[in-house]
């Protein structure tokens, strides 16, 4: 847990060097306004609800209900999948309205916009990774009646973790809405 909470930390402190570097460059104009796709407000929507599943496989893994723990990290892992669709067909959406990472047409607000987003969602692919392999782990556990305290513990781990996620999609879909 205290690696975990390492971790986190250290992501805090990189979107937060990353926002603030946007609000100071932002300052120094040439900035392009645009509207952010509506594929962000659909991405917010799915992970505030694989958010939900997360807790669920927790909570049923608190109680020993292996079947439920299997079945909401697959609805888990899924809506992950969802969310990382969405991202990229709002990207095609940006991509569309001329809003590029780089290049002769690109724009600081553009490029902070995918990297920040970009991260977060290599974050998520991390996520969804270790979901994954959790998944497989308890699906081998199907037949057990109890699930282990380490397999509770793995779970409770990439709970916090999926749900930091979550927050910290929250706090960058605001900022990028409103700090524009």
């Amino acid at each position: 847990k205290p690696l975990l909470w390492q971790a986190i930390v250290s992501m805090i402190m990189l979107f937060a060097g990353l926002t603030s570097a946007y609000i100071v460059r932002q300052a120094e104009g040439n900035w392009l306004q645009f509207n952010l796709p509506f594929g962000f407000y659909i991405s917010t929507a799915i992970i505030i609800i694989s958010s939900v599943f997360m807790n669920m496989a927790l909570s049923s893994a608190k109680k020993n209900n292996i079947q439920l723990v299997k079945t909401a990290l697959s609805i888990t892992l899924l809506l992950g999948i969802a969310f990382f669709v969405s991202q990229f067909f709002s990207w095609k959406t940006l991509y569309s309205q001329h809003v590029v990472l780089a290049g002769k047409e690109s724009n600081p607000a553009g490029s902070f916009l995918y990297v920040l987003t970009g991260l977060h969602l290599l974050h998520v692919l991390g996520g969804m990774i270790y979901l994954a392999v959790l998944l497989g782990k308890v699906s081998k556990e199907v037949n057990s009646k109890e699930v282990s305290s380490s397999r509770v513990l793995s779970i409770e781990l990439c709970a916090t973790y999926w749900h930091f996620l979550d927050a910290l999609w929250i706090y960058l879909f605001l900022f990028l809405l409103f700090i524009r």
